[in-house]
């Protein structure tokens, strides 16, 4: 089957607006505004120090089932949108909190309102922060 829609030009191609005569000159004050600097993301080693603080440390989250200390506690990141975190997105690294297995997932994915787990990783996230600081080695900034 001919394909009758493909044929070679009969005319030539129209001129576009980008002739040399509508060009600016040089001296003309029209130039391009500089590139915008974008914000700098951590990197993998500024983010993996808050995840390296949750080693070795009890868990803070405290919720029913709580194995208490052990392997099991793993860095929980937070799941509001105020800390980072957004659909598909983790939230920042320095918003963790160390929590065993159990409360992680109940903290992740298990039953209950979203008001009540956001209340109590703020409550372990209080508790965290001055013993996070210590063994980080970071002052504590006070309000003013």
């Amino acid at each position: 089957m001919k394909r009758s829609g493909f044929k070679p030009r009969t005319k030539p191609m129209a001129r576009g607006s980008w002739s040399r005569k509508d060009a600016p000159l040089p001296d003309t004050p029209l130039r391009r505004s500089r590139m915008k600097s974008r914000v700098k993301k951590p990197t993998v080693a500024e983010g993996s120090k808050y995840l390296a603080a949750c080693q070795g440390e009890p868990c803070f989250l405290r919720m029913r089932g709580c194995l208490g200390a052990g392997e099991t506690v793993v860095p929980c990141h937070s799941n509001q949108a105020r800390h980072g975190k957004g659909m598909g997105i983790k939230a920042k690294h320095e918003f963790t909190v160390p929590g065993c297995a159990n409360c992680h997932s109940l903290l992740d994915q298990g039953p209950g309102l979203r008001e009540h787990k956001f209340a109590a990783w703020d409550i372990a996230f209080e508790a965290w922060v001055p013993v996070r600081a210590r063994k980080m080695g970071i002052e504590l900034q006070e309000a003013a």
